[in-house]
């Protein structure tokens, strides 16, 4: 099967999100695979989230160990993404092994995607609704989590979008709002119950919280939350600010 254009453009523009991977296997830390890397420890935590949420499972598991860091290694799943992307470097732009499916290519193609957005969440389209110009958009994350989307009646036939189409949800962390204890979900808002897994701080500005949520992705939001560490928490958001995408 030959190698997808899109996908080697895709490789080309940002292998280093997937060469992280390999100093997280060898170095067993974010610090250190962050510093082998020549990034900053902040960036490697987003690139990972980024890997960990378009991936059908977790690439990277680690444990909690503050803004210091804290062990870190490579899933199943992480490991076989990092040989068939080590393959896929040496074999460049020729045949790509019989062995591997269709839908390897397809996790990589979602794995190199570049978008402003801080949060991007893998979902497949579980249900459509029209309301007017709109459609709400019922997006299935996996682990028994949903989401709804409320686009254009206009974008979601741009988009080709069907039951079944696999997609990336996008949300700016600055639209994701963190519920205090004993506050309703405002009416026709997504919530999702998290686990909060970090907070850095900033000075004189709110604080980027990281958020697990229970199928195992994250989530990021910012907020005034230096008290929320280890708790768990309700996050909301819109379905207005859910933005959709899919492979050009």
């Amino acid at each position: 099967m030959p190698l997808p254009t899109l996908l080697t453009q895709h490789i080309a523009r940002r292998p280093q999100r997937i060469a992280l991977l390999q100093h997280v296997a060898e170095q067993g830390s974010i610090t250190r695979a962050a510093k082998a890397a020549g990034i900053s420890y902040k960036a490697a935590w987003d690139a990972i989230d980024e890997l960990n949420n378009l991936a059908s499972q977790p690439l990277v598991e680690r444990s909690t160990g503050g803004r210091g860091g804290g062990g870190a290694r490579l899933s199943a799943e992480g490991e076989r993404v990092l040989r068939l992307y080590q393959r896929l470097q040496a074999l460049q732009a020729q045949m790509l092994d019989a062995a591997e499916e269709s839908s390897d290519l397809d996790l990589l193609g979602r794995l190199m995607l570049r978008t402003s957005a801080r949060n991007q969440l893998q979902g497949q389209v579980s249900g459509l609704r029209r309301e007017g110009r709109y459609d709400r958009v019922s997006l299935a994350l996996g682990g028994g989590l949903e989401i709804e989307a409320l686009i254009t009646h206009d974008s979601t036939a741009r988009l080709e979008l069907t039951l079944g189409t696999m997609v990336v949800a996008l949300l700016k962390a600055g639209w994701v709002r963190l519920l205090a204890e004993g506050e309703e979900a405002e009416a026709g808002s997504n919530c999702l119950r998290a686990t909060v897994e970090e907070v850095l701080a900033e000075v004189d500005e709110p604080s980027e919280v990281r958020l697990a949520l229970g199928n195992g992705q994250t989530l990021c939001a910012m907020a005034e939350a230096d008290w929320l560490a280890e708790q768990q928490v309700r996050v909301q958001f819109h379905p207005s600010y859910v933005l959709i995408g899919i492979p050009a």
